[in-house]
C-alpha cells in the first residue's frame, strides 16, 4: 500500500457528527483549503478510554446528535463529489465490530477512505480486522509509543500508509519536551522502515507545529479543531479554517 503522507504534512483530527454531520462537512472542505494533507476522522463512541478530555466531551456531542456510521459514510460521499482528500478512520474497534468488519471495510473502498486507526486495537490484535483491511486496500495505522527498542521496531516493520508516533505526554495530554526521546524513536523508526512517521496528541500551538514538523515527516492536530468546534458549533468553518492555514504556515518555514 501506498504511503499516505510527505514531509511537512498537516493532518487535521475532527470528530463526526460534533455538533452535528453538515458541520463535520464544512469543517473538512475548509481545512483543505486551508492546507490540511490528510483528515483523521473520528467515530464517535461512548466509552473512547484513551483521549484527551476535550475528544471525550466531542464524542458525547456526536453521539447526542445521533451519528451512527451509517450517516458518516453519506456524508463522506458527499465530499467526495467535491474533494480527494485523503481521509482516515479514527475509530474503536466496538462500532467496527457492531457495523460488520466486511461491510465496514467495504464501504471504506467505497467512499474512498484510506485508512483506520484504532486506539485499542494492540499489534497483537490487528489480525481481527486485517483480513478484511487488506482485501479491500485499506491501511491499518499504527500506533507508536515511547517503548523498548525491539518493539518499535517490531511495529514500524509491519506499519503502512504512516506510522502515529504519540510521544511522552503530562497528565494534562500536553506534549512534554524530551527531544533525545523523540530524537531516538524516530532515527529507530526509520531505520527499519520507510513508512513516514507523524507526531501528535497535544500539538495546539504554531511553535509546536514548528518544532514537531523538523522531527518528522508531519504533525496531528486533534485538540486544537475540536476546541474550535466546541466553541463555535456550526459556525465552525471559518475560525478552523484559520486556525489550520495558521499551523500549516508555521509547518513549512
Amino acid at each position: 500500500m501506498n504511503n499516505l503522507i510527505d514531509k511537512n504534512s498537516l493532518i487535521a483530527f475532527i470528530m463526526a457528527g460534533d455538533p452535528d454531520l453538515e458541520t463535520t462537512k464544512n469543517c473538512i472542505l475548509s481545512m483543505e483549503k486551508a492546507g490540511a494533507d490528510l483528515i483523521e476522522l473520528g467515530i464517535p463512541f461512548s466509552d473512547p478510554i484513551a483521549e484527551s478530555s476535550v475528544i471525550q466531551s466531542a464524542n458525547l456531542r456526536a453521539l447526542k446528535s445521533e451519528t451512527y456510521l451509517s450517516k458518516i459514510f453519506e456524508v463522506i460521499k458527499e465530499i467526495r463529489a467535491v474533494s480527494n482528500i485523503p481521509i482516515i478512520f479514527h475509530s474503536y474497534v466496538n462500532p467496527i465490530f457492531n457495523y460488520g468488519y466486511e461491510q465496514f471495510f467495504e464501504k471504506c473502498k467505497e467512499t474512498k477512505v484510506s485508512g483506520i486507526v484504532s486506539p485499542d486495537l494492540p499489534l497483537e490484535e490487528k489480525n481481527e480486522i486485517k483480513e478484511y483491511a487488506d482485501k479491500n486496500g485499506i491501511n491499518i495505522i499504527s500506533i507508536v509509543v515511547p517503548a523498548p527498542k525491539e518493539r518499535i521496531e517490531r511495529i514500524a516493520k509491519e506499519a503502512t500508509g504512516f506510522i502515529y508516533f504519540i510521544p511522552s505526554i503530562s497528565s494534562t495530554g500536553v506534549l512534554g519536551d524530551d527531544a533525545n526521546e523523540l530524537n531516538l524513536i524516530v532515527e529507530t523508526i526509520k531505520n527499519v522502515t520507510d513508512t513516514p512517521v507523524a507526531v501528535g496528541f497535544g500539538i495546539n500551538t504554531p511553535a509546536q507545529a514548528e518544532y514537531f514538523s523538523k522531527k518528522a515527516d508531519g504533525i496531528i492536530l486533534g485538540n486544537g479543531v475540536v476546541k474550535i468546534i466546541e466553541k463555535n458549533g456550526k459556525l465552525s468553518a471559518e475560525p478552523v479554517y484559520n486556525y489550520v492555514k495558521e499551523m500549516k504556515t508555521a509547518i513549512i518555514k
